[in-house]
């Protein structure tokens, strides 16, 4: 069963009409969408390749864990939830900014977040066909070099320029 989302305007506020994610990013409705950015005790970036079970992107690598944000959820449940769903961690992670993403399958506001997460996981492997740590440098050639998602680059871009702002 596909799952259910809440359209919103373009102002990220809830219009109250409940609509499938299939269904949103086949009409181009927005809706929302929670991912996080995993960075370990040293400070090194999780990066996952997507199992090629999965209905979007197969195979493709991604800087960031999460999914759509799910009816009557906030952000950072979404986004804790997807955490536990795919590598099995329970954390909150922190809600660092949203922002209107046109770069993916259909237009939607993505909720980025940050959180510490222990290195040792337990990826659910119909999810993450595999992970590993690397350091931003390794991301940042890894993200010219692997074939990422198409929200990564745009998403993982605006994270980097965030955390400079407030540095």
């Amino acid at each position: 069963m596909d799952e259910l989302v809440e359209r919103v305007d373009d102002q990220d506020r809830v219009l109250g009409v409940v609509v499938s994610r299939r269904q949103a990013i086949r009409e181009c409705w927005l809706h929302r969408v929670a991912v996080t950015v995993c960075r370990d005790e040293r400070g090194r970036l999780l990066v996952h390749r997507r199992s090629l079970q999965l209905s979007r992107f197969p195979g493709l690598y991604e800087a960031m864990v999460g999914g759509a944000v799910d009816v009557g959820e906030s952000y950072e449940q979404a986004a804790a939830r997807e955490l536990a769903e795919e590598l099995g961690i329970r954390v909150l992670p922190d809600l660092l900014f949203t922002f209107l993403n046109r770069s993916g399958l259909s237009p939607h506001w993505l909720g980025m977040h940050e959180a510490v997460v222990p290195e040792a996981l337990a990826a659910d492997p119909d999810e993450v066909a595999w992970h590993g740590w690397l350091t931003e440098p390794e991301l940042r050639s890894a993200l010219l070099e692997w074939r990422f998602t198409p929200d990564s680059h745009e998403a993982f871009s605006r994270y980097l320029a965030f955390r400079t702002t407030r540095s």
